[in-house]
């Protein structure tokens, strides 16, 4: 029996959770490959119920912000359910990120708890700390609050500047995966398996996979970490029928031997990426050895995320991120959101694409799964008549799918995380013998986009490329960590001396 979502504007995210347990108690909802734990749909709503009033008992209130700084694990899951549940806000944080990045946004967000493996102290020990806790006894207890009440706070690199929190409401989330589950054929059944190894603190593990699989009363099969070999023994081992997953692993999928790849993925039917461009070669070999497409999608976390897929036509094109989901609209803008697309270059009206027809313009986007502005106040949200444009520049082919050529910022998106050179530039501007530095996103065949910092030696420096990796290891996420660093004599600037990033990308 497939579980109904409904675009309930009074709705809890947690309602997903109980609606599976009454209509699917037995079947298996989550299975951990770290710790070989599975539990039921029935035994996730108890230890949702029980985790909730744990929340609470600990002085968690409705609207308060709960950090969880959890693996891609059923800890995570129980976890983020139990905050909606309760009330709570939830904040995602990723358990590998240095204690110097994490401590801002606890405290920009005003964390009132920290949930952790072990429930050790916080980085700045002023946040209470609670262990998490699977506990499958006990009556389920009604959620509070819900439908444009805030779920998840989620930090994402902004257009102007650091890290900004985005307020993703119940709606929001809810209304996401009500949209990817009216695709034909369903991305999500009841009886698939569905294995996710990517973080489920970023929104794409989060949403297309965890609230989805949900919705759908189907299993996810959890692990924390992607390594080729291990997630095709995980295939074999619990009969996977779906992945959610990015181009790097789709890539080192591709490297192994296609006997290999066929024979791991012989039970899946659906593959999914995201985050970024999956390269053709990679497309290729894998059909090659599976017969299987791979379909791509374009999202953003202020869309909760997924704004487009190939599956909406139910075939792969290479370059292409697709159309719209139902209940998506979207369409190209200019800088000040007039409607229409515009060359790529505006002082060089014959400048397109190939296959673009009309222009490239900056995406907009309007829909039910669109947040409410960035936290605290709400800030930059979606205009008046419910259009927020992305930053991303694009084009529409003849067929109208969605070609992306670029970005109206200088964000930089390695495996679908974004990094603002900004934060990276101050960190290694602080290594003794750095005259000037620019960081840049280069072409990476298996994150989509790489790192690069572009350092200028002070007169008579010496300076590795190790020792500026190693500085920003010290202080940064290891996604934000420079894959390369290159040494010049100087930048180049305009005649107004703003850095022009273009020219070193080139």
């Amino acid at each position: 029996m497939v579980v109904s979502v409904q675009e309930d504007p009074g709705g809890n995210v947690a309602d997903l959770v109980s609606e599976a347990a009454r209509t699917r108690p037995g079947a298996p909802a989550l299975i951990d490959t770290a710790t070989g734990t599975t539990l039921t749909w029935a035994d996730v709503d108890a230890a949702v119920s029980a985790a909730a009033r744990r929340l609470t008992e600990a002085g968690l209130a409705p609207g308060d912000r709960a950090a969880i700084r959890l693996p891609t694990s059923t800890a995570f899951a129980v976890s983020f359910f139990a905050v909606a549940r309760a009330g709570g806000i939830a904040l995602p944080l990723s358990p590998q990120a240095p204690t110097a990045e994490v401590r801002p946004l606890l405290e920009h967000s005003g964390a009132r708890l920290l949930i952790t493996e072990d429930g050790g102290a916080d980085p700045d020990g002023d946040v209470p700390v609670l262990a998490s806790s699977i506990e499958t006894t006990g009556e389920p207890s009604a959620p509070v609050g819900g439908g444009e009440d805030i779920a998840v706070l989620l930090y994402t690199s902004g257009t102007n500047g650091p890290s900004r929190g985005a307020m993703l409401s119940h709606r929001a989330l809810l209304a996401n995966v009500a949209q990817i589950r009216e695709l034909r054929p369903p991305v999500t059944e009841p009886g698939d398996r569905v294995l996710i190894t990517i973080p489920l603190f970023h929104i794409y593990g989060l949403g297309p996979g965890l609230l989805t699989t949900a919705a759908a009363g189907a299993t996810a099969v959890l692990s924390p970490r992607f390594d080729a070999h291990a997630a095709l023994a995980d295939c074999a081992a619990h009969r996977v029928t779906a992945i959610v997953g990015v181009p790097t692993m789709y890539a080192e999928f591709a490297a192994l031997p296609a006997d290999q790849l066929g024979e791991g993925l012989a039970t899946v039917r659906m593959l999914t990426s995201g985050a970024a461009p999956l390269h053709p070669r990679t497309l290729a070999a894998i059909r090659g050895a599976t017969g299987l497409n791979v379909f791509e999608g374009y999202g953003l976390t202020e869309a909760a995320p997924v704004v487009t897929t190939t599956l909406v036509t139910g075939y792969p094109k290479p370059g292409s991120v697709g159309r719209p989901l139902p209940g998506v609209e979207l369409r190209l803008v200019d800088s000040d959101g007039t409607p229409g697309p515009v060359p790529l270059d505006a002082d060089d009206p014959d400048d397109t694409f190939p296959d673009d027809p009309g222009g490239t313009g900056l995406v907009a986007i309007r829909g039910a799964n669109l947040f409410s502005g960035y936290w605290p106040d709400r800030a930059h949200g979606p205009d008046a008549d419910g259009w927020f444009r992305t930053g991303d520049v694009g084009y529409l082919d003849s067929d109208g799918d969605l070609h992306l050529v670029d970005r109206a910022n200088d964000l930089v998106i390695v495996n679908g995380f974004n990094v603002f050179p900004r934060e990276v530039e101050e960190v290694v501007a602080g290594l003794p013998g750095v005259a000037e530095v620019a960081v840049v996103g280069v072409l990476d065949q298996r994150t989509g986009e790489a790192v690069q910092a572009v350092v200028v030696p002070e007169a008579g420096a010496s300076l590795s490329e190790q020792q500026v990796v190693d500085r920003c290891a010290e202080r940064l996420a290891g996604y934000k960590v420079p894959a390369t660093v290159r040494f010049v004599t100087e930048l180049p600037h305009t005649a107004t001396g703003k850095l022009r990033r273009d020219r070193l990308r080139g």
